[in-house]
């Protein structure tokens, strides 16, 4: 699952410019490069992120943003470094960026689940901070462009002087249980078929997240959940950098059994017996998410164990 990390945030360090410039002349110091949110790690069954010296990228540093990502316990710290020429582009993908020596670009949905904790924190952390700041350059309130601060986890505008932060929107992400202890999970109507997951919606603006479970699996499958508190309990949540969401993971219990499905959002809905998930998954008919998700965690939870990695979506 994504939500892994050892790396510290220190978060108080990234007001003092001194203290930035002074952890990037650090000798133990590694520095993160993206490419359209794509991550640079070894080729190989055990990938690795692959991280340069300040050194290495000094050269560019007049064209480049540096984004401070926690510190390490050795002294040094971790950089995300982002180009901020004008006509630059990370997302340009008729002239990608070369990757690093010994590297390959690769998003982290494919690779997320093979990183170890400390690359897999550094990675989620970078992927979102950077899908932040491209599709956020300008201010809300009057359209300047925004100039970096705190150490890369503020974005301020020069004429009204307002700050803007890192977006994080919370999304709620269930498996609905009914009486028969049968698990309820939906198809999109945009996948492939044989692709199912547990239900999931973006929580509202004055809504609780408990409330947010109750309407979207209304909403998506018509199932009624049960009135007490109890029927909704959380389990945990996983950072889902894809663009900006964080999964609030939940188990429910059912109070009604028929299935109504939006036809639009979600094309199908079924009651899965384990003996029914286990046989359709065998057979290649069924396809549950991939490790990285916490969708994955709350079936397994559900199921009693691990779910072979050949039952996974590619």
């Amino acid at each position: 699952m994504l939500g892994r990390a050892t790396l510290d945030r220190a978060a108080h360090l990234r007001t003092e410019p001194q203290r930035l410039d002074e952890l990037w002349a650090h000798a133990s110091t590694r520095v993160l490069l993206l490419d359209g949110g794509r991550l640079p790690v070894t080729d190989g069954k055990t990938p690795q992120l692959v991280l340069l010296a300040p050194a290495d990228v000094d050269g560019d540093i007049a064209q480049t943003e540096r984004h401070l990502l926690g510190t390490n316990t050795n002294g040094g710290a971790v950089f995300l470094a982002r180009p901020t020429l004008a006509g630059t582009s990370d997302d340009d993908r008729d002239h990608p960026r070369p990757a690093p020596l010994g590297a390959i670009w690769v998003g982290l949905r494919e690779v997320g689940a093979h990183l170890d904790d400390h690359d897999a924190g550094i990675a989620v952390t970078a992927v979102a901070l950077d899908s932040w700041h491209r599709s956020h350059p300008h201010c809300a309130r009057c359209g300047q462009a925004t100039e970096i601060a705190s150490g890369g986890w503020v974005r301020r505008c020069p004429d009204d002087g307002s700050e803007h932060y890192p977006r994080t929107d919370p999304a709620v992400i269930m498996l609905v249980r009914d009486e028969y202890d049968r698990a309820l999970l939906g198809h999109q109507a945009a996948w492939p078929e044989g692709w199912f997951s547990t239900l999931a919606g973006f929580v509202e603006p004055g809504e609780t997240a408990e409330a947010a479970v109750r309407r979207e699996v209304l909403e998506e499958s018509g199932i009624h959940l049960g009135a007490d508190p109890d029927d909704v309990v959380y389990l945990g949540s996983q950072p889902w950098p894809f663009p900006s969401s964080l999964m609030l993971g939940y188990h429910a219990r059912a109070a009604s059994h028929d299935i109504a499905v939006d036809g639009v959002e979600i094309g199908e809905a079924r009651w899965f017996s384990r003996e029914q998930l286990r046989d359709e998954c065998a057979a290649g008919t069924l396809r549950v998410p991939s490790s990285i998700s916490i969708a994955r965690r709350l079936i397994e939870r559900w199921y009693g164990e691990p779910l072979p990695e050949s039952w996974s979506r590619p």
